[in-house]
């Protein structure tokens, strides 16, 4: 049979086909935050093939953040996780900078910055008034009200919350936290763009901790309390619960994998929002973020680690913190 003629009809069908998916399609973000969880999204995003853009508060933390994604990278040739060549293909998607007009630029944006509720307001006002009318904006919050910190944008219908699980690259987890006024349109979006990242998308509606973290902080701070009162040393509970549950690591180790003093941030808002003693941070775990052990990040908490977030020895943990 003769070909049959392309018709006009068919050649606007044609462009609705190939234009749409282009017209919400990522393909730059910006992270305004390079700690633990921003280089993290950063290397996730990049390897996914993602250009990304990150905006430190000034040089110094800029060059830290540079620095410190080149060293987790490096951590992961060590393990044979990686390749020099791949760590360069990554690197070359990563632009670090101090200028956060630059996000007027990217695609999806996403603050990663402390828990801190005054910091994170001021954050997403910046970005409502910088990024274009159709850029969602995301915050990275574990357990504050995302409603509350939204509640003065002039776009609260675009504000959504992500709740990536730590180390972003190896945890295939992400909480889509749903505030008050999140538009339908922004969820779906959103769910798509996590899906496409490789991570699975679990929608949460506000709530304080979501359900990660509303989950584990009891359990880690009864470990807590467990060594405090002397009952087992820390490496004694964590073996008993990996071993009785099957946990990859036990809830101290994981209490220093988070960040002891991001931890203590969290129990803090929790327990002021709900009022429920299981909340309550262990006075341990006050004087261990006192004295500036946080865990993984800084070498010693629980446990102690080497420069790569090994545990050094076995023999050589906190057991005897009371």
């Amino acid at each position: 049979m003769p070909e049959q003629p392309f018709s006009l009809k068919d050649l606007e069908q044609e462009m609705t086909m190939t234009s749409s998916p282009s017209a919400t399609r990522i393909e730059y973000v910006g992270l305004v935050g390079g700690g633990v969880m921003g280089r993290g999204l950063a290397q996730t995003l990049s390897a996914q093939g993602l250009n990304v853009l990150i905006v430190e508060k000034n040089e110094e933390k800029a060059q830290r953040c540079t620095e410190g994604l080149s060293e987790n990278m490096d951590r992961e040739i060590q393990r044979w996780g990686m390749t020099e060549g791949e760590k360069r293909a990554l690197l070359s998607r990563i632009k670090v900078s101090t200028d956060i007009s630059e996000v007027a630029n990217t695609d999806f944006v996403m603050e990663v910055v402390d828990e801190q509720f005054d910091l994170k307001q001021e954050i997403l006002l910046r970005l409502d008034k910088l990024c274009d009318p159709h850029t969602i904006i995301a915050s990275n919050t574990s357990t504050l009200s995302l409603t509350k910190i939204a509640k003065p944008v002039q776009s609260p219908n675009r504000i959504i919350g992500l709740h990536f699980a730590n180390p972003v690259p190896k945890t295939p987890l992400c909480e889509i936290v749903r505030a008050f006024q999140t538009s339908d349109e922004t969820f779906e979006q959103t769910r798509e763009f996590i899906k496409s990242i490789g991570k699975t998308p679990v929608e949460v509606y506000e709530y304080p901790g979501f359900i990660t973290t509303r989950v584990i902080i009891p359990m880690v701070n009864e470990a807590m309390y467990i060594l405090m009162e002397g009952v087992a040393s820390a490496d004694d509970i964590d073996t008993a619960m990996r071993l009785a549950y099957n946990m990859p690591m036990g809830p101290l180790e994981l209490a220093d994998s988070m960040g002891l003093e991001e931890l203590l941030a969290w129990m803090e808002s929790m327990f002021q929002e709900l009022g429920d003693s299981k909340y309550r941070p262990c006075p341990l775990l006050r004087r261990l973020v006192r004295e500036q052990k946080y865990g993984k990040k800084s070498g010693e908490g629980f446990f102690r680690y080497d420069e790569s977030g090994n545990r050094i020895s076995e023999n050589e943990s906190k057991e005897s913190v009371s």
